[in-house]
């Protein structure tokens, strides 16, 4: 089997099942699907045969807003308010990570990605030279921002400023095109209106995204009217962080003024309801004003401290039956929608490709076990992939025509998990030292 990963010519899906039909999938040498239809094997010598049989294929999930190395506390503070979780649980502990910390935990974190079929993810953290390294070592896609926080402090911001510049610096010097750079405002209430014109203005200048949080609590949007005189958005606004390149998680107390300006800029939202309900934030991101001024609605985990998984499998599920309680609407994100969001409109808002299983797109390709349980049995692929299933049906999961998963099998598994463990209980032996 460890052929099938080494190896980096083309590769053959054979029989496998798209939409009800069995159909080969040629991918040349680029990592690009080349060809997609019935009878392609007779005429296509690829240099590795997987055999589709049984296997659904599908675009490859994509995650729009994590904290990857949070995989270090996954569990570590769970049931709590919102501000008592940050202040007595996550800051102390992360007070004391290291860049180890950073790439164990993001290696664990791609780790569950792969194995949950999701092959790009966004991901805003500290350390991320070392975040980097772990997404180059796994074969997924990433984009990586610094988490920009200055507190209003002028000197804490210029070290932000350099920290983000060094970042940005460092990812573009590894000229690796599936890790992209993205400058991380990480919110209205913890950057400053400076701080926040600078990340915009830099990220233009350099052509890269802005990954933002926005509006996820009430308190958020009270308070910014309280300093400000208007809510979140129109702040981002006015600081020119709303673009076309821009992500902005969780937009839970948006207003439906607020959905018309992010539709006007283009801007992508990210919708992360696993963790929004876990923390009791008290309102569902207003999923039918989105759609209604054309925002593309993307999906994201958030951080394994708050979800407490990165499977966008589950995800979908909570999205659909979050939007259809919350908003009393049983119609509302039906199956489709929700697999759109976790594939073509999460690769939409990242930039790696249309997020479909079509002749010239990147080969991000997940088999699902169209023989499990949750498969079976298959009236509508769209459904079960959202009702029923998780990422335990994933089988195979490529990224760019390399094999990253077959079978269940990621190379180096073991590892990764041991020393994750390993260094999650370091980190806690520190925290409680200090």
């Amino acid at each position: 089997m460890n052929d099938i990963f080494t190896a980096r010519g083309s590769v053959l899906i054979a029989g496998a099942t798209i939409n009800g039909s069995t159909v080969d999938i040629a991918i040349d040498e680029t990592g690009t699907i080349a060809g997609i239809g019935e009878g392609i094997r007779r005429e296509y010598d690829a240099d590795v045969v997987i055999d589709g049989s049984d296997r659904l294929a599908v675009p490859g999930l994509v995650n729009t807003h994590t904290h990857a190395a949070m995989t270090l506390l996954r569990g570590y503070g769970d049931d709590m308010p919102l501000q008592e979780w940050l202040s007595q649980k996550i800051w102390p502990l992360e007070a004391h990570l290291s860049g180890d910390d950073v790439y164990w935990g993001t290696k664990l974190a791609c780790l569950e990605m792969i194995k949950s079929g999701t092959v790009a993810f966004n991901d805003m953290y500290f350390f991320m030279d070392r975040a980097a390294q772990a997404v180059d070592d796994m074969g997924i896609r990433a984009t990586l921002a610094y988490g920009f926080i200055d507190l209003g402090n002028a000197e804490k911001r210029e070290a932000e400023i350099r920290a983000t510049e060094a970042l940005v610096s460092h990812v573009k010097s590894l000229g690796n095109p599936r890790i992209k750079a993205a400058v991380g405002p990480h919110s209205i209430y913890t950057v400053s209106p400076e701080g926040l014109a600078w990340c915009a203005g830099f990220a233009e200048e350099q052509g890269i995204g802005i990954h933002v949080h926005l509006s996820e609590t009430e308190k958020e949007v009270v308070d910014c009217v309280a300093q400000f005189g208007k809510r979140p958005a129109a702040l981002l606004d006015e600081c020119g962080c709303l673009t076309p390149r821009t992500v902005a998680a969780h937009c839970c107390w948006l207003d439906e003024a607020e959905c018309r300006l992010l539709g006007e800029r283009g801007v992508h939202a990210s919708h992360n309801p696993a963790s929004n309900m876990k923390l009791a934030v008290n309102r569902a991101m207003p999923y039918h004003w989105l759609k209604q001024y054309g925002v593309n609605v993307c999906l994201g985990t958030d951080g394994c401290a708050s979800n407490n998984s990165l499977d966008l499998m589950e995800e979908m599920k909570f999205a659909a039956l979050l939007q259809k309680f919350a908003w009393n609407s049983p119609t509302l994100l039906p199956a489709g929608e929700a697999v759109a969001m976790a594939t073509r409109a999460g690769a939409r808002a990242l930039g790696t490709g249309p997020g479909t299983l079509t002749a010239g797109a990147p080969a991000d390709i997940v088999l699902l076990d169209a023989r499990a349980a949750c498969n079976t049995p298959l009236h509508h692929t769209d459904s079960n992939i959202v009702y029923a299933c998780n990422g335990g049906a994933v089988m195979t999961v490529l990224c760019q025509g390399r094999v990253l998963m077959h079978e269940r099998t990621v190379p180096g598994e073991e590892e990764i998990v041991r020393e994750a463990a390993a260094a999650a209980r370091a980190l806690v032996g520190r925290a409680r030292e200090a």
